[in-house]
């Protein structure tokens, strides 16, 4: 075994990294990911410049342990991102539209139509027809007034 990982030589780091992306495929989260990374570079590094194999163990030491803090971060900047901010909470992205109302507003509660979905809205008093716009949205509610 041991005669195996001489002879491999510096085709063991690559060897390692396409294995810690192997199982991160098979078992994802994103850890295994930044290992194999970190085992590639210092893989390509080795064939590039002579490192002695305890310099390269400290450069992939170095590396993984850079590389998982540096992910979260950045991963943790992408779900701060605007495009996330009405995810799970679809109706507020409807505040502010102008729709057709479908059915007058009767003792409160009318519909309208935006896209291929009715929704069912709460106003003062209005006719079919009567363009309005949203200004609340509760939970599958929607407020609306004359626009």
């Amino acid at each position: 075994m041991l005669d195996t990982l001489v002879a491999l030589g510096k085709w063991n780091w690559l060897i390692l990294g396409i294995l810690l992306m192997g199982i991160e495929a098979l078992v994802p989260g994103v850890f295994m990911f930044w290992l194999g990374l970190a085992a590639l570079i210092i893989g390509v590094l080795s064939f590039g410049v002579v490192i002695s194999w305890q310099m390269q163990l400290v450069g992939f030491a170095l590396l993984a342990i850079s590389m998982v803090p540096l992910w979260r971060h950045f991963a943790a900047r992408a779900s701060e991102r605007e495009d996330n901010q009405f995810l799970n909470r679809r109706t507020q992205e409807l505040v502010g539209q102008v729709a057709m109302l479908e059915t007058p507003i009767v003792n409160g509660f009318g519909t309208i139509k935006l896209g291929d979905t009715v929704w069912r809205v709460e106003g003062p008093a209005l006719e079919a027809g009567t363009r309005v716009k949203i200004e609340n949205a509760d939970g599958a509610r929607l407020r609306v007034g004359p626009a």
